[in-house]
């Protein structure tokens, strides 16, 4: 008998603490793209991108050239020039590698400038929903877009447009 109402109490104290918690969905995606700072940014990156990778290839090219004019000339050249402008080519290619690794390597230069104009957008974003959330109460805030285990979430919780309009963008 003091089992059965034991956990019959702890059931009802569970489903009480439950209830009592409050959960909220945003749309990362949606808020991010209504947030015209984060758009000239991706601009701006794609753009540096594009740049880099035209420098990039325009080196690889070159040694593309190189390989192209050395086989032209390897029956007129001594072994002495072979192995010069093999050293060349590999150089060369060395070179491109190097550079594609230094602008687009895990820290490269397109990382970086991703970090120092991305995150201060992020970290305004990340504040505005942390406001929404502390002015209604909600213990925990679950991003719809980069979660693939939600399943289903009723729209009367998400609070996108509220984040947004703490942003200063209105919807």
């Amino acid at each position: 008998m003091k089992k059965t109402a034991l956990i019959l109490i702890m059931l009802i104290a569970a489903a009480a603490g439950a209830a009592a918690q409050k959960f909220a969905m945003v749309d990362m995606e949606y808020i991010m793209r209504n947030v015209p700072a984060y758009e000239m940014a991706g601009e701006q990156l794609n753009q540096l991108s594009l740049r880099w990778q035209r420098e990039v290839e325009a080196v690889g090219k070159e040694a593309e050239t190189m390989y192209q004019n050395f086989l032209a000339d390897k029956v007129f050249l001594t072994d002495d020039q072979v192995k010069k402008r093999e050293e060349a080519i590999v150089a060369k290619e060395k070179e491109a590698t190097d550079l594609r690794y230094k602008y687009f390597g895990p820290e490269g230069e397109l990382y970086k400038k991703r970090i120092t104009l991305l995150k201060p957008i992020q970290d305004e974003v990340y504040n505005a929903i942390k406001k929404v959330a502390s002015q209604r109460g909600y213990q925990a805030v679950f991003d719809r877009a980069s979660s693939s285990e939600i399943i289903y979430a009723s729209p009367t919780i998400d609070v996108s447009n509220e984040v947004l309009n703490t942003l200063g963008y209105s919807k």
